[in-house]
């Protein structure tokens, strides 16, 4: 987080104390999602096999760690679109996502929980409205005054956009959830840590891609499924004057 703890101990503050935590599970990541691979570079040869893997699925349970740096090394670098569900709050409807690796990330919600979230450079912004739900979700209200619904809240992560579609280096194999994606032959690797389950389905062959992920939170399920890999959409973050600190927030929350 890149403010103090607040003084106070309020509802709203102690809510708002933990917005810079809530990020990384609007899209169903996983607990350590983008530690792994290094940045940059694309995986080429569409019909090439996995680099040191044998030729049969892996066995399940079985490490997934080189798979998986690919993957996201890949996924890094290259432009793509998804739609689908989210396990962060409830009413948030369909997610649509687009990655431009020049320009960022944007998240668009629809449904009663309906709202935006951008990322670049590991800054990222969430509108009010997001955020607010994100918190009742959580079981804590906060009543966001009305001179704030258009305005964007941003938090540092210390990471970068990629954490919010990468799968976590922990994650073994599942060969009996192998299956396809819109045609395409896909390898299930899960990842898990107490109520929490995701699956996410990766090409079996090259170039490296993420196609889908199903995730498993505190009883609630989604799905996204990610298409139109090489395809550059526009991602336009809010301009200056529509964005406030966490800090900022807290305080205009506050003030009432």
């Amino acid at each position: 987080m890149s403010h103090r703890p607040p003084a106070r101990t309020g509802p709203a503050t102690r809510a708002l104390a933990l917005a810079a935590l809530l990020g990384a599970t609007l899209l169903g990541c996983g607990s350590d999602a983008g530690s792994g691979g290094a940045p940059g570079g694309t995986a080429t040869g569409s019909d090439a096999p996995i680099v040191g893997a044998s030729t049969e699925p892996a066995a399940t349970g079985a490490p997934a760690a080189q798979r998986i740096e690919q993957v996201n090394e890949t996924m890094r670098g290259t432009p793509f679109s998804g739609i689908g569900t989210t396990t962060a709050f409830e009413g948030a409807g369909l997610q649509r996502i687009v990655w431009n690796p020049d320009q960022g990330l944007r998240i668009s919600y629809t449904g009663t929980a309906g709202g935006d979230m951008y990322c670049k450079d590991g800054v990222t912004y969430m509108s009010t409205g997001l955020l607010a739900e994100s918190f009742r979700t959580r079981g804590t209200g906060i009543t966001v005054p009305e001179r704030l619904a258009d305005v964007y809240v941003t938090t540092r992560s210390g990471q970068g956009c990629d954490a919010y579609f990468a799968v976590p280096p922990s994650g073994t194999f599942a060969q009996e959830k192998d299956t396809t994606v819109e045609g395409v032959p896909a390898r299930a690797i899960v990842a898990s840590a107490g109520p929490t389950s995701d699956t996410y389905f990766v090409s079996a062959k090259n170039p490296a891609r993420l196609l889908k992920m199903k995730s498993v939170r505190d009883g609630r399920t989604s799905s996204t499924t990610y298409v139109d890999f090489g395809t550059k959409k526009d991602v336009t973050l809010p301009s200056p004057d529509k964005t406030m600190t966490m800090e900022q927030f807290r305080a205009q929350v506050d003030a009432g």
